[in-house]
């Protein structure tokens, strides 16, 4: 049965989180400031292929930015907010302001910085895909969860060859 907004009884529930990590020859504050430049995000990720910022904002909690998103099947644009930007340590943002939330934490470790990328599908994203694709809607997240999980460790291995060919 299920337990609350956006949750059905299936018997499949998809992966929700997903992480990977990657150590980059150089600074927590040099990796840092590529990923919190999202106009660069389309360099590196496999599905995400530009970004840019409102008008005046930049990498500030609170303001937001437009991402334009390409697979072989469609594409689209997500607006996102970022949520946290302390320089050195961690960059997130969450698409549409609650539905999926992106990290990036910064780690100083012996030759340069362990970068871990993460994806969480929220409670909010799941009520919209829910009220979105209906029945369809198990199938939907899974298909997120699994670009994610394939999306993640190709994104970290070209920010990490961007980073070092700096």
């Amino acid at each position: 049965m299920p337990s609350g907004p956006g949750e059905r009884d299936t018997g499949v529930v998809p992966d929700l989180t997903f992480s990977a990590s990657v150590v980059v020859e150089a600074s927590p504050e040099v990796v840092y400031d590529l990923v919190a430049d999202v106009t660069r995000m389309g360099e590196w990720s496999p599905v995400c292929k530009a970004c840019w910022w409102d008008e005046g904002a930049d990498a500030t909690p609170g303001c937001w930015f437009t991402g334009r998103n390409v697979t072989p099947e469609r594409t689209w644009e997500t607006r996102s907010q970022v949520v946290v930007a302390d320089r050195g340590r961690e960059f997130a943002f969450v698409v549409g302001g609650s539905f999926v939330r992106w990290g990036y934490m910064f780690t100083p470790v012996e030759g340069g910085t362990e970068v871990t990328e993460s994806w969480a599908f929220l409670p909010d994203g799941l009520v919209r895909f829910d009220e979105r694709f209906g029945d369809g809607a198990p199938a939907e997240v899974a298909a997120r969860s699994e670009a994610a999980r394939t999306g993640i460790p190709q994104t970290l291995e070209a920010l990490k060859a961007a980073a070092e060919s700096a």
